[in-house]
């Protein structure tokens, strides 16, 4: 946050006005979770491996399709929590167990909160929860296999990167519930395809399967149903051949570079770097003349 000409007491005024939102946020995560935690079935499921750095995060709902009930949504909330102080994490696949990967929110969940305040409150909970991933400093990944229909092709947002089976398919159809995104899913689209695209997609509930997908860089590549998450794994492994800090550092300056202005970016790109010049691993490089390797 920049403060550059403004007087002491404006300073004081700003910081002000920031703890007061701070608060009222805080406030409302608290009662979107007690709201939330009793509300319907399935579970969210996480498994991190130390050997690897990889985190696999699986939703499990099958007989709602893999529908976020509101004790879900509380749960991915802790796991979300959880991932951001990682320190040895160097990656994360978010997927779902069966043949669908989300149909959004749990109808049960729905019919108790179907009022614009309890509205807020979970899309407050769901915007901090998705946030924590879309700016984690672990590589993610989203692995869509079979459909991810409202609030899960809004999840299909949250990673940096999309791998689709061949019955991957998103299809935002909020417009036609006659509501809007509410889990942060619309401006995240926006970063990822551009402001045009993603206003088709959202006015039209056009279909995003792997073909197109991959035409208009919402998806990676392709995997196999049958090995679609051991394939994933060797995907993303690929990406995860540095040490957990560097990896975090290299994720870090992207995100800043993505959220923050210029001269902000630098500032923290910076920050990323003085730690590690001279480190360890930066140590270990030079010793083994890894750089023409």
């Amino acid at each position: 946050m920049i403060f550059t000409g403004r007087s002491h007491k404006q300073v004081c005024n700003i910081w002000k006005k920031v703890l007061q939102c701070q608060r009222h946020h805080s406030t409302l995560i608290s009662q979107a979770r007690t709201k939330l935690s009793s509300l319907g079935q399935g579970q969210v499921l996480l498994e991190k491996d130390p050997s690897t750095g990889i985190a696999v995060v699986t939703l499990d709902h099958q007989e709602k399709k893999n529908a976020l009930s509101g004790s879900m949504m509380v749960q991915l909330a802790d796991i979300a929590e959880d991932l951001s102080h990682w320190k040895e994490g160097k990656g994360m696949i978010f997927q779902a167990k069966g043949d669908f990967f989300c149909s959004g929110g749990d109808l049960t969940t729905v019919k108790a909160i179907c009022n614009p305040e309890d509205g807020l409150l979970m899309s407050t909970l769901m915007h901090d929860t998705l946030t924590k991933i879309y700016s984690s400093p672990l590589l993610t990944v989203c692995l869509v296999h079979g459909k991810a229909i409202g609030g899960g092709a809004e999840l299909t947002t949250i990673t940096d990167f999309r791998l689709f089976t061949e019955t991957g398919e998103v299809c935002f159809v909020q417009g036609r519930m006659g509501v809007v995104t509410g889990w942060g899913g619309g401006t995240r689209l926006v970063k990822l395809v551009g402001a045009n695209r993603a206003l088709d997609l959202l006015t039209t509930s056009r279909k995003l399967d792997a073909s197109l997908a991959l035409e208009v860089c919402y998806a990676d590549q392709t995997v196999s149903s049958k090995d679609r998450l051991s394939e994933t794994k060797v995907w993303l492994k690929e990406r995860l051949s540095y040490d957990s800090e560097v990896t975090q550092a290299l994720k870090r300056i992207v995100v800043d570079a993505r959220d923050l202005p210029f001269e902000d970016s630098l500032l923290q790109e910076r920050r990323n770097f003085s730690p590690l010049w001279g480190g360890p691993a930066n140590v270990r490089a030079l010793k083994g003349n890894l750089k023409h390797k």
